[in-house]
């Protein structure tokens, strides 16, 4: 479904609602380019869709060749000291975005050791929301939580142009929240670094075969938050004729998952907590992107 609302200024809001079965994001990004082309030249070529669902067929027969803790069956245990805050329950949650600028996104390197700071920054904002999420949460040291990054599968299979089905795995990062609470910003880096390495061709293939095999299993939940970087999609360059968009992508985080979206000159986040752990939330992500906090705990050092 689409709708255009148009603004007393000028401008309009073009939105869009799909079902996460027929497209991912990178395929939602190819729809809108096409009809922007329309709109702004109905004669010119447009690129044709691609269905080609065959490209994620199991094996056969089909085997796991590896680890898949994203489908780990896991046993709910009230181990949380704030269960009536949990954001399994979906009523009473508070939803805010973070803006991360140039400025918070190099306070956050700062944090990492040298070996470190090359990485994306789409690893280094999940590594921070995982890390202060966990914090505001105030889980249980021992409870293991996990964070699984939304990685497309365009460069591990060959996907034809022009396809636009669901075309990602969410490989999962683990960790107990107390060592992720204690140990520095780089800790929780590895290991989303770590995961998100897994990913191969072979990863994929083990993928598909394990639905075949079990069913279809549910993601894990218990404990996790997904993250997916909208950043680098393109939803910021799609023009019907009237130039670039302020904005472009998500409207907002749904329970369990945010997104990185590009706005202006840095990184905007929404996310969904309950309203008192939200609060704990502004209080870390402050504190971690503060260059005072940074210049305190280097003194601190001496």
């Amino acid at each position: 479904m689409s709708q255009v609302t148009r603004l007393s200024c000028g401008g309009f809001v073009f939105a869009v609602c799909m079902n996460h079965v027929v497209c991912d994001s990178f395929g939602l990004v190819q729809f809108l380019n096409v009809v922007a082309t329309m709109a702004r030249d109905p004669h010119a070529a447009i690129q044709p869709p691609v269905w080609r669902r065959d490209i994620f067929s199991a094996r056969n027969p089909p085997r796991v060749t590896c680890t898949h803790h994203e489908y780990d069956n896991v046993v709910q245990h009230s181990t949380t000291t704030t269960s009536s805050h949990s954001t399994e329950n979906t009523e009473n949650l508070s939803h805010e975005s973070f803006f991360f600028g140039q400025k918070e996104i190099q306070t956050l390197r700062n944090h990492l050791p040298q070996n470190l700071r090359k990485c994306s920054t789409f690893e280094l904002l999940t590594a921070c929301l995982w890390k202060c999420r966990t914090m505001a949460l105030d889980l249980d040291p021992n409870e293991v939580v996990g964070v699984s990054s939304f990685v497309t599968t365009h460069g591990k299979v060959d996907v034809p142009k022009g396809y636009y089905g669901n075309a990602f795995m969410f490989p999962i990062a683990l960790s107990k929240a107390g060592l992720l609470c204690e140990k520095s910003l780089g800790y929780g880096l590895g290991l989303i670094r770590e995961a998100k390495g897994r990913m191969s061709e072979e990863y994929v293939r083990s993928v598909v075969d394990l639905m075949v095999l079990k069913g279809r299993p549910m993601h894990r939940t218990h404990g996790n938050f997904f993250v997916a970087d909208m950043s680098r999609v393109g939803f910021g360059e799609v023009d019907f004729g009237w130039g670039k968009p302020v904005y472009g992508g998500p409207v907002g985080a749904i329970p369990l998952v945010s997104y990185l979206a590009r706005f202006k000159d840095g990184i905007m986040v929404p996310i969904l907590l309950p309203e008192f752990p939200m609060k704990r939330f502004l209080r870390e992500v402050t504190k971690m992107t503060s260059e005072e906090d940074m210049k305190t705990r280097a003194r601190s050092m001496i």
